[in-house]
């Protein structure tokens, strides 16, 4: 349950700030920046010229060159679904699905191992989803109205989402960080469907659970209901009964870079009760079991996710203006903006995307900002780099590495 509305555009990783007031303490929603204040989309090309935008040709990515796709974009990753240009959301079909005990199941598809069927659907095609096993997956089968039951498991959504921020200058970590949603012990996003052909594996989030059509109906057009539905949630219109993709939801998205291109991606959910708080997810506690640090060797499941947790933040920058060095945790509990992370591989950029993501925390040392090393990082290596040569560790100067936490984060549209 996401306690923290701020109307019809909110940007992710919400925020509480405290104000006092005598002795009590208020919690007052802390808006964080619109895109418009992060660096996606990027600057027109159109800036600094003499001609108009509309003098250039369409990017690279939608000319007619061979393979046109894996060239420079704007790309949209995840096809199923429309994007709003104003506030990057994105609206995708919503399935209908049950557990076995009869319960119901709000999902959405956004990534599978099945090549085929993700180019058809318009989903991200992710081999590595084949190495998800053991409890880190659920299981379903498909049954003759192309439904799926699942085995048992819920997702509560009625908890408050709850962020308190750290004393300045170190928002982070915060001092309470409370999930609005939680699943059950076996609850995961990812699905092996037992009795399709091949036996694929499905990324399928689950947005409300154990709720009725006609409940999630008052959250199409009136406030959304988060008590109910995922904290992403922007509208979910059920459509017809059965909503075997005929319904619609709409999810909020966050800014991330790879490999320098700026993209977009929905986080779901996370095996850490704190970072699905930061993230808006569901604390899924069977993620944990995936196995981690192995990045890209044989078999691995994962992608890595490097955060930055004390890097630049507004702090003396003109009124109005944002620091364009701005990044990391510190500045998205803040309420600054989204903590605009690196992630590995994207699709079409490179063959090794998976929306399982290995979470690497990485610090600034002391040294690097007195030095003023301290900038924004965009690019995997550039931040390997910044470890090799000492001046980004692990937490409390520790060696650099997973922290263990697993974040479910689809990737939507890449901008370059």
């Amino acid at each position: 349950m996401n306690v923290l509305q701020e109307g019809p555009v909110r940007r992710a990783v919400c925020v509480i700030g405290t104000v006092a007031l005598g002795s009590a303490l208020v919690f007052t929603a802390g808006l964080q920046a619109s895109f418009a204040a992060d660096p996606v989309p990027p600057a027109p090309p159109s800036t600094g010229t003499d001609v108009p935008l509309t003098y250039f040709g369409p990017p690279p990515s939608e000319s007619f060159t061979p393979g046109n796709d894996q060239l420079v974009g704007p790309q949209q990753l995840l096809k199923s679904g429309t994007i709003d240009p104003r506030d990057r959301s994105i609206t995708l079909p919503l399935y209908l699905g049950h557990t076995k005990g009869g319960k119901n199941v709000w999902f959405i598809l956004t990534d599978t191992n099945d090549e085929r069927n993700a180019n058809a659907l318009g989903l991200n095609h992710s081999a590595k989803l084949a190495y998800v096993v053991g409890r880190s997956l659920t299981h379903a089968r498909l049954l003759e109205d192309k439904s799926l039951r699942f085995r048992n498991y819920s997702v509560n959504f009625r908890p408050e989402r709850t962020l308190v921020p750290g004393d300045a200058p170190n928002f982070f970590p915060p001092k309470v960080a409370t999930a609005g949603s939680v699943g059950s012990a076996n609850y995961s996003p990812y699905v092996q469907i037992d009795n399709a052909p091949g036996r694929p594996i499905y990324n399928a989030p689950v947005v409300a659970f154990d709720v009725s059509a006609d409940e999630l109906d008052k959250s199409c057009t009136g406030r959304v209901d988060y008590g109910k539905v995922h904290d992403r949630v922007l509208h979910i219109c059920p459509g017809a009964r059965n909503s075997n993709g005929q319904g619609t939801v709409t999810m909020e998205t966050t800014p991330i870079f790879s490999f320098a291109k700026p993209a977009t991606y929905i986080s779901t959910e996370s095996s850490s009760d704190m970072v699905a708080t930061l993230d808006k997810g569901t604390f899924a506690r069977a993620l944990s079991n995936l196995g981690v640090g192995g990045d890209d060797s044989a078999f691995s499941a994962i992608e890595r996710l490097f955060v930055t947790a004390n890097g630049q933040t507004n702090a003396g920058a003109p009124p109005g203006k944002t620091n364009p060095q701005r990044q990391g945790l510190n500045s998205a509990v803040a309420g600054e903006g989204a903590p605009l992370q690196v992630i590995g591989g994207v699709p079409n950029v490179a063959n090794d995307y998976s929306p399982a993501w290995d979470l690497n925390l990485g610090y600034w040392t002391q040294e690097a900002i007195d030095l003023g090393y301290v900038s924004r990082v965009i690019d995997e290596f550039q931040i390997l780099d910044l470890v090799q040569d000492g001046w980004i560790t692990g937490p409390g100067g520790a060696p650099y590495g997973s922290t263990g936490i697993v974040v479910n984060c689809p990737i939507i549209e890449r901008f370059l």
